[in-house]
């Protein structure tokens, strides 16, 4: 016991609540099959005829947040892990499950290759002035 009468092994804040470790929402899985055209900047949309992610009972209540957050706004995936305070790894997961069950979807940023030249752009910047 320490000095306050707590027991030396009370290693947890009584106030925190339970805690979920992010390999209990995953079911135990690190990454996903979609998981590797999630970026950070990568935007999740809610599928307009997606359902109602409640009456599915195989989902969490984070994916249900997920699908809630993203029919406000688009949200890429840093913002989500942000908003839900989760690893972005956790988050990516989740996003996979949902993606599967056809109630999100996820566009990828655009490739800087498939950018225009920024000489291009100067040019037209150039060109409009001189109007």
């Amino acid at each position: 016991m320490s000095a306050d009468g707590r027991e030396a092994n009370h290693w947890f804040d009584d106030e925190a609540g339970p805690v979920v470790r992010p390999y209990a929402m995953t079911r135990g899985r690190t990454s996903h099959a979609a998981q590797h055209r999630m970026d950070l900047i990568a935007v999740v949309v809610a599928e307009p005829g997606g359902g109602d992610p409640e009456a599915d009972h195989a989902l969490s209540p984070e994916h249900v947040d997920i699908v809630e957050r993203c029919r406000d706004a688009p949200r890429s995936v840093a913002e989500l892990a942000a908003g839900l305070d989760l690893p972005v790894g956790v988050v990516r997961v989740l996003i996979g499950d949902l993606v599967d069950g056809e109630y999100v979807r996820v566009r990828r940023p655009v490739p800087p290759a498939q950018l225009p030249d920024e000489s291009i752009l100067r040019d037209v910047i150039n060109g409009l002035r001189a109007l």
